[in-house]
């Protein structure tokens, strides 16, 4: 007590779930159908648990989550009083159920509950991760296995169990005062949750159409009629009427000319097997009539796509060489969100590598006590260890696809961690790996995605300058080869160096030549002329007024030893400004840290 007045709990400590005056939740309808009824996950869940929310942010916070009747939404509820809150979440949205530390969010931030307590729930599409910690082992596992248990069961529904789950779920939700009946008020909530957008004055003359009591609720045959006249699809009408004709019930062998209509070779035992499988009247079903209803159902079911049902899967020739093939590829992999200040994580791999992409990048770069690590260079994005996105590479590159997975290694580390890289990939990724060409494969051709089923390929550039290993290191090219680029690298190192040297007197004036740059100033009768190759500075010559923008600031300070003013990276000057400047100057060289030498 508190001055006299009952203190109110703390908000972030939800009390343990009762189970009411009847004693525990009764499964519902949904659950009957799945035959989960007796489960003993089932009813672990129905009862409901308090979980702690494992995140980034503070301490973790703890909500009462409870299976609803429906067997198929998940409510979440939290604090107390005022600010209590209600939300949830449909067990068809789930992609998954991990067990232990099995999430970038656990691994971080949970490592204090012990893996017995944790499970991840990853969702389907872009919505984030649900990293939870149970009270007691055998709540964790009531959720891991029932939830297992009821993305199983509602997969395996045909597409009429689905559709009648969906539609009573809901109606559920709509149904604000748990009374089984729906107000206009529900009504419109139950449209928005559908996405049906309409006006309100033909939304109401529909529900008092459909209410047949009187009493501004709809129950029963009035809710099932007003959503059949929701439903309604004139042409869809018209379409089945052309071929049931006058008693609008359509048999087998009217079906089966419908099919022959749209270029099928149906038979009459296929058409039979569709009304046995969608048709929704038993009655009419028993006899291999179709209704209009269950013409419907098979119409807008995935057999009625224009959508050849075979092409979902992989039918094409797979034995041809890998670069005939148009791959599924990602960029910035390891983003979640924007590419400046964004997060990054090992999550966004799994994401992409279950949603079937073949190819990943990984940007490295020298990390902390030699550990490279993932991240966008020079940005303020967050950092991941390539170790770890190695380890979720190797555990979900080939759930969803056996085919190949490249990695696009966009390298900045020096050769150290390079051999670290190189360590990690083969540790972790054993005989996945790709380390030698395959036995009895063309060297001339690539092999196939056929050929490469369970391999794990590494893309990346060769050093660009002669460079000696580390020990233990091996290098890839046999002697001839290495002798034949340490040429031709040497070739280029010439190349480059007479491109510096080459700071010739011309009639038009004295050129400058700035080292490392490969920068080259041209004085010119008509002004001036800015050559730059590598660093971007823009001079577009004019009749007479050459503007030259600089966007280079490093050699701006360096002409400013000599009297050149400073110029904005993005303003345009006249190049007559410059011209009695910079014939005055001697031969220059400047280096790229700005230091002048005549």
């Amino acid at each position: 007590m508190i001055c006299g007045r009952r203190a109110r709990p703390d908000p972030e400590q939800p009390r343990s779930p009762p189970d009411g005056p009847g004693g525990p939740r009764r499964p519902g309808r949904a659950l009957r159908k799945m035959g989960l009824t007796e489960d003993e996950d089932v009813q672990g869940m129905l009862r409901g648990s308090v979980l702690r929310k494992v995140t980034a942010r503070g301490a973790p916070r703890e909500r009462l989550y409870r299976l609803q009747e429906d067997g198929a939404t998940v409510a979440v509820e939290g604090g107390w009083g005022r600010a209590r809150t209600r939300r949830g979440f449909s067990v068809m949205h789930l992609e998954g159920v991990r067990e232990g530390h099995q999430s970038e969010g656990l691994r971080r931030y949970g490592a204090t509950f012990p893996a017995g307590l944790c499970f991840t729930l990853v969702f389907k599409g872009k919505r984030k991760n649900l990293d939870l910690a149970a009270r007691g082992e055998e709540d964790a596992r009531h959720w891991v296995q029932g939830l297992t248990k009821l993305m199983g069961r509602l997969q395996a529904m045909s597409q009429h169990e689905k559709l009648d789950h969906w539609i009573h779920g809901v109606l559920q939700r709509a149904d604000r005062d748990k009374d089984n009946k729906m107000s206009f008020r529900e009504v419109k909530s139950m449209l928005r949750m559908i996405n049906i957008y309409m006006d309100d004055v033909y939304a109401y003359k529909l529900f008092k159409e459909c209410d047949r009591s009187g009493n501004e609720r709809l129950e029963g045959r009035e809710l099932e009629e007003f959503c059949r006249r929701l439903l309604r699809r004139p042409e869809l009408e018209e379409l089945f009427g052309h071929y049931s004709g006058e008693d609008q019930v359509l048999s087998a062998e009217e079906l089966r000319d419908f099919l022959w209509d749209q270029g099928e070779e149906a038979t009459l035992r296929q058409a039979r097997a569709i009304i046995r499988t969608y048709e929704l009247n038993e009655k009419a079903r028993q006899q291999d009539l179709m209704m209009l209803d269950g013409f419907m159902m098979y119409l807008l079911s995935a057999a009625g796509d224009i959508l050849n049902q075979e092409h979902t899967k992989v039918h094409q020739d797979m034995s041809q060489p890998l670069c005939h093939y148009f791959i599924s590829s990602s960029h910035n992999t390891y983003l979640t969100r924007t590419q400046i200040g964004g997060t990054s994580s090992t999550e966004a791999y799994v994401r992409v590598l279950m949603a079937g992409c073949r190819c990943v990048e990984l940007d490295c770069w020298e990390g902390s006590d030699g550990e490279p690590i993932v991240y966008h260079g020079h940005t303020l994005t967050s950092k991941i260890l390539f170790r770890d996105v190695i380890e979720s590479i190797r555990d979900y590159a080939f759930k969803q696809s056996p085919y190949p997975v490249i990695l696009s290694l966009e390298n900045h580390c020096g050769l150290e961690q390079q051999a670290t890289m190189a360590r990690h990939m083969k540790a972790i990724l054993g005989d996945m790996l790709l380390t030698q060409p395959l036995e009895g494969q063309d060297l001339h051709h690539l092999p196939s995605p056929e050929q490469l089923k369970g391999k794990i390929l590494v893309k990346g550039k060769k050093l660009p300058e002669p460079w000696h290993e580390p020990r233990g290191v091996t290098s890839l090219l046999d002697p001839e080869e290495e002798e034949e680029e340490e040429e031709e690298e040497d070739e280029k190192l010439q190349e480059r160096s007479n491109q510096r040297d080459r700071g010739v007197l011309e009639d038009h004036g004295t050129p400058v030549v700035l080292e490392n740059l490969s920068i080259l100033v041209d004085l010119e009768d008509h002004g001036v002329l800015v050559v730059l190759e590598n660093h971007g500075i823009l001079v577009a010559l004019e009749d007479h007024g050459t503007p030259v923008v600089l966007e280079d600031h490093s050699v701006l300070v360096a002409l400013e030893d000599h009297g050149m003013p400073s110029v904005p990276g993005d303003r345009c000057t006249p190049a007559s400004t410059y011209t009695s400047l910079l014939s005055s100057l001697p031969v220059t060289a400047v280096s790229a840290g700005g230091q002048t030498s005549a």
